[in-house]
């Protein structure tokens, strides 16, 4: 199959927007540290390139679920900084109205459904979202996110079993970023290659490199037609890594230093900044404009966030 020609437009769309997601956790992190953000907090940094492959491969009204490592997700499917970073902050113009933390984002009219707790329970709600888009007639595709660790969760098999019975307009996209909170694969499961476990139901599957964009993309879209022609759930592992700890409270004692700085060297906003340069999309003036006005919308997110009611 001939290689998709990604267009200048969606490479400055990912670089925007895979930005806009780093620069938020940093902050996050940071605010964190400052005790300005309390409770559990998980940050996407390192799997951004999943974000922004996938909002190009499915359209708006294509419902999203994940689990609680969700503001990635959230920011990408549209949700404003502002509400999110007053979610965070426990404030009522938050996107779950301060109540919610962290772990529960969640965004009706973006079509995203969750940020959730508990692990793998999004598996089977994902499920149901799909059945919901089915019953009404729709040809939406909901994707459902969860980590490594959620593929050893029993919802998973008898989510998988009806919807391949049921043929659900679903992809169920593991973001295998190597440790359930800080446990290897290998220490845990018989089974390392997670996207084998659609062998058991007759499902559709495929490995993907979570560190680039394209590859993710390709992958979605393939999975995300076959959803749309009655063809049914397909199950993507998408490999990728994050830079941070499990959640922030994590003291990282589980993996070394070279191999945080192996993945670094993959970085995908990096590999997007070098694909823009190469190809001459755009100068790195105009990356440099990008860079200040994603900072700008960050930094106003907090003061949006310090100003609101609890």
């Amino acid at each position: 199959m001939a290689a998709t020609k990604f267009t200048k437009e969606t490479y400055l769309y990912w670089y925007e927007m895979m930005l806009l997601l780093r620069r938020f956790e940093e902050k996050t992190g940071q605010l964190y540290g400052m005790q300005k953000i309390r409770g559990f907090c998980h940050l996407y940094i390192g799997q951004e390139a999943l974000a922004a492959g996938c909002m190009t491969a499915t359209r708006q009204e294509d419902p999203f679920i994940t689990a609680y490592r969700d503001h990635g997700l959230a920011l990408a499917k549209g949700m404003s900084a502002n509400t999110c970073m007053a979610e965070l902050f426990g404030k009522a113009t938050g996107c779950s109205k301060g109540k919610g933390g962290s772990m529960h984002f969640f965004g009706v009219k973006e079509y995203f459904f969750g940020g959730h707790g508990i692990v793998g329970a999004q598996i089977g709600t994902g499920a149901g979202l799909a059945f919901a888009e089915q019953y009404k007639g729709t040809d939406n595709v909901c994707l459902t996110f969860f980590g490594d660790g959620a593929s050893r969760q029993g919802i998973l098999h008898e989510t998988f079993n009806i919807a391949m019975l049921w043929k659900l307009p679903v992809v169920f996209i593991c973001e295998n970023n190597n440790y359930a909170m800080g446990t290897s694969i290998q220490r845990t499961s018989n089974v390392v290659d997670i996207y084998k476990l659609a062998d058991a139901y007759e499902m559709p599957a495929d490995i993907i490199d979570g560190m680039s964009a394209e590859a993710v993309h390709n992958g979605v879209s393939r999975a995300v037609n076959r959803a749309r022609e009655k063809g049914g759930p397909t199950l993507l592992e998408i490999k990728t890594y994050r830079y941070k700890g499990h959640s922030i409270s994590d003291p990282q004692k589980y993996r070394s230093k070279d191999e945080v700085d192996e993945y670094r060297g993959k970085d995908p906003i990096h590999q997007i900044v070098q694909t823009i340069l190469t190809e001459g999309h755009a100068s790195q003036e105009f990356l440099d404009s990008i860079n200040k006005r994603v900072d700008e919308m960050v930094t106003a997110s907090v003061q949006f966030a310090e100003e609101s009611p609890y």
